[in-house]
């Protein structure tokens, strides 16, 4: 068995790659002063550079956990995120409401995708 670890830090790698999937830590907002649509789509920009990066896309997402700082951005998350995925290529998925790292930070979002 290959793991491969895409930028590996002391903590974290960003992305772990085994037995033929990705799986990401968890990707969160570049720009923090922005509302949870914002944030939402700054995030799975991020992951869609990463699928790409991989050899992967969103067509290939099959499990996905979305951290939401609260519940009161479900619906504005959910338009970006219903958006954002390939058509009849929805994951498995999880969204729970967590206390995030950065009290700026409305939402992170996990992923494991097939490469």
């Amino acid at each position: 068995m290959t793991i491969e670890r895409i930028d590996p830090e002391t903590r974290y790698s960003e992305a772990v790659i085994v037995n033929g999937l990705m799986f990401c830590s968890g990707m969160v907002p570049e720009v923090e002063s922005a509302d949870a649509r914002e944030q939402t789509r700054d995030v799975l920009a991020q992951i869609e550079r990463l699928l790409t990066r991989v050899g992967s896309d969103k067509s290939k997402l099959v499990d996905a956990t979305i951290y939401l700082a609260s519940l009161d951005d479900y619906a504005a998350m959910n338009e970006v995120w219903d958006a954002w995925l390939a058509p009849g290529c929805a994951p498995a998925r999880a969204t729970v409401e967590a206390k995030l790292a950065s009290p700026d930070w409305k939402v992170e979002i996990k992923v494991v995708a097939a490469v």
